[in-house]
């Protein structure tokens, strides 16, 4: 008996080895299939980018939970329908957007006032609290915060997501000439906003991202 129970501990822990080693892919497959391990192993995997993601959005700690938690719930409900045309990263965050925006708009017709009293606050002690990076990113994210929401989504996937123009285009549900244009604008802006130096770094490394 204590050796059968030893073979299951060690099929299950190889089983949760082996979640965490898979692609993306095929742990949307597995998930398809109802796998819970694959689906904590996605978790694990995505919550966290996620999170921030949906955070620099709404600008709420709770209502950013809340809304990761729905993500996953309709990743595990929709997971057949992947189809695989983007990767699963855009995939997920594109279902994040969708939710947030969905959600801003309720808090906007719900909380009016309360809304528009957030949107006047310095969101920079925020976004030093999610990044926690060095002086240069410490900047960038101040910087980021003060660029126009559509210029500061799309530096936000490039920059902190890697995806490039045409998951951007997609994600943002934008052809791929208004993402390459946005871009233009909000590194220019960016460069202005912090100081020469930084801000040539800083816009080199976007730059290399597209």
């Amino acid at each position: 008996m204590p050796t059968a129970v030893a073979g299951t501990a060690d099929a299950s822990v190889a089983m949760r080895a082996g979640a965490e080693d898979s692609s993306d892919e095929t742990l949307i497959a597995r998930i398809s299939g109802r796998d819970q391990t694959a689906m904590c192993a996605l978790f694990a995997r995505y919550r966290t980018p996620l999170y921030r993601w949906l955070l620099r959005i709404v600008r709420n700690k709770a209502l950013a939970e809340d809304l990761l938690s729905e993500v996953f719930i309709d990743v595990w409900r929709q997971a057949s329908s992947f189809k695989g045309r983007s990767s699963v990263s855009t995939w997920l965050l594109a279902i994040a957007r969708y939710k947030a925006l969905s959600a801003r708009r309720r808090r906007r017709e719900e909380q009016l006032d309360m809304e528009l009293a957030e949107s006047i606050c310095d969101p920079a002690g925020d976004a030093e609290t999610i990044l926690q990076e060095k002086d240069q990113g410490e900047r960038l994210a101040q910087a980021l915060s003060k660029l126009p929401e559509e210029h500061r989504h799309v530096i936000d996937l490039v920059y902190y997501h890697g995806k490039a123009v045409r998951e951007v285009s997609e994600i943002l549900c934008v052809p791929e000439s208004t993402v390459k244009t946005r871009m233009f604008y909000a590194r220019k802006k960016l460069a202005r906003l912090v100081d020469r130096d930084g801000g040539e770094v800083i816009t080199a490394r976007i730059a290399e991202r597209v």
